[in-house]
């Protein structure tokens, strides 16, 4: 990644500190489910010892699931092992103020072992191998993220005491592009984008989605790893926000069954002068070869990578026919009931990868887009006939339909195992191990309705 000039700058942070502004400063990690993970300092502190040594954090947090329960199967943390500390240190890059906790600033870390080897199973670590491979073919990918998420009137505790069942959704109906029902909550909304902005992300637009109380905020292409990383901060901070106003809000994938929470990813790369090696000017359908092999890559490991993707049981619900969400392993030129839509041309050719859900974990699934294209262009694959009509009745490939097939994919993938290696494979078809266990061993509301009295 180029250097770049951070949202908030170390000297300035110093004179925010000494001038009382700043009294907290949070460094933090994204996880396994790309939730911030860390702690607060005393801004003080910070400065003094943390800045320069960094900190230590229980290596539990890379092994646990997603109610922070211990579980067995990972071979990086264990009681076996004693569940020893790996260490944080702060990416000075990533400073920025926190404007919806007062008196805060935020730096994200890297994760790496007491000899200071990387913790190669981290998120961050892995999306910075990829960007890493791709350096090495003189480009850079710019990635922007559409995370939709549902608002309801109910605050957090109001919903976990209900059960999250009978929740107010803050519009009644399909508000998709309507400005006077976006203007419902827009004091809400309005402070989402104007907090973000102050912390240092560039906020384009916000829409209306379909589900009721379903919006999006959708914030400007960067590189790849600081979109990734704003869209941490951005998940967390939403919610903050949402909590302190007193409503809740939701980016799980499938939250009913209406329209679910997508993530949809959009991709390009840069070459050293910035310029974007997608675009094929003098071809007739506007791709590069490079955009040829790269897009092709996708398509060959998109079921492998579905893992990343889509990581949880509830991940798959989204895919259904005529409902938005891809079912077809299949390409198209502006075509949205493709798994892969190619759209724009010149500087903005890019595609967009439209199984994420809202519960992705960015770091993981721009890695495995950049792990596709690089498979691609260094195996020079040929990208298959383009979809012209509608992908879900078109007899495509279908995208893995559970976590335990798309589980099954990625462990036994050659493809992720040559990208990614053994460790970083095995320690996320663990993470899929532990949740399809759990969920396999829950009894859900859906069994209780039809079998309490008339089974």
């Amino acid at each position: 990644m180029a250097d770049r000039t951070p949202p908030l700058a170390l000297e300035e942070l110093r004179a925010l500190v000494a001038s009382g502004e700043i009294d907290t400063v949070v460094l933090a990690f994204p996880d396994m489910q790309g939730r911030l993970q860390g702690k607060r300092f005393a801004a003080q502190f910070f400065l003094d010892d943390v800045l320069d040594h960094g900190t230590e954090g229980c290596n539990y947090l890379l092994a646990v699931d997603t109610e922070m329960n211990t579980v067995d199967g990972y071979e990086m943390a264990s009681w076996d092992r004693g569940y020893g500390d790996f260490a944080m240190h702060a990416d000075l890059s990533t400073l920025r103020r926190v404007p919806w906790n007062d008196g805060t600033a935020m730096l994200i870390a890297d994760l790496a072992w007491n000899d200071g080897a990387p913790v190669v199973a981290a998120p961050r670590q892995i999306l910075r191998r990829q960007l890493e491979r791709l350096a090495e073919l003189g480009y850079t990918a710019h990635v922007g993220t559409e995370l939709e998420f549902i608002v309801f009137k109910d605050s957090y505790e109001e919903a976990w005491n209900r059960g999250y069942k009978d929740l107010v959704p803050a519009n009644q109906y399909n508000i998709d592009y309507s400005v006077l029902g976006t203007g419902r909550i827009e004091p809400l909304l309005r402070r989402i984008r104007n907090d973000m902005t102050a912390a240092g992300l560039t906020v384009e637009s916000a829409k209306g989605e379909c589900n009721p109380g379903q919006h999006e905020i959708v914030f400007k292409y960067d590189e790849a790893l600081v979109t990734c990383d704003q869209h941490a901060i951005y998940k967390t901070g939403a919610k903050e926000i949402a909590s302190q106003e007193g409503v809740s809000l939701t980016f799980m994938a499938k939250y009913n069954e209406r329209e679910g929470n997508s993530c949809h990813i959009h991709l390009s790369l840069q070459d050293a002068d910035g310029r974007n090696v997608m675009a094929g000017d003098d071809a007739p359908d506007g791709m590069s070869p490079v955009m040829r092999h790269f897009l092709a890559g996708q398509l060959a490991a998109l079921r492998d990578f579905a893992l990343l993707y889509a990581p949880n049981i509830n991940s798959y619900k989204r895919f259904q026919p005529g409902s938005f969400a891809p079912t077809a392993v299949a390409w198209g030129h502006d075509n949205r009931t493709c798994s892969l839509r190619v759209v724009g041309h010149g500087r903005s050719m890019r595609f967009e990868n439209r199984l994420p859900g809202g519960d992705v974990n960015p770091h993981l699934a721009v890695a495995g887009l950049v792990a596709a294209g690089l498979y691609g262009i260094e195996h020079k694959l040929e990208l298959p006939e383009v979809c012209t009509g509608n992908a879900y009745t078109g007899g495509y490939e279908h995208v893995p339909t559970s976590l335990r097939e798309a589980a099954g994919l990625w462990e036994n993938s050659p493809i992720a195992k040559a990208a990614f290696g053994d460790e970083v494979v095995a320690h996320y078809r663990n993470m899929a191990r532990v949740e399809l266990e759990a969920f396999d061993s829950a009894v859900t509301d859906w069994e209780l309705r039809r079998s309490f009295e008339r089974l």
